[in-house]
């Protein structure tokens, strides 16, 4: 009998340590996404923000507001000024042709 409760008293502890281990490597799974996922996630927004199609997608965008800014009526113009103004932000003055660039800075 003793060597039963000895053998169940066995089982219940590895039981529970095997628990134990899987609730510490959850929790270490969670720590280390808390801490290392922004940092990911943060280099991977700096690398997009470098690429190619990035760049010239913003300055696209920013060439077909110049368009709107020109066609638009005098009470707009404040508008998308601010808008355009707060597109170009994001936008390096090197990815901008050099007419789109001195638009901006000409803005109101």
């Amino acid at each position: 009998m003793k060597t039963f409760l000895a053998t169940a008293a066995a089982v219940i502890v590895g039981i529970c340590l095997l628990f134990g281990l899987g609730w510490l490597g959850t929790t270490n799974s969670l720590f280390m996404n808390k801490v290392f996922a922004p940092k990911f996630e943060q280099v991977r927004r700096d690398t997009f923000e470098q690429s190619k199609a990035y760049r010239d997608g913003a300055v696209q965008e920013l060439q077909d507001m110049q368009f709107e800014y020109v066609k638009a009526a005098p009470e707009h113009k404040a508008a998308l000024a601010s808008i355009i103004k707060h597109r170009a932000a994001g936008v390096p003055a090197d990815a901008m042709p050099a007419d789109l660039y001195s638009f901006i800075k000409e803005l109101p």
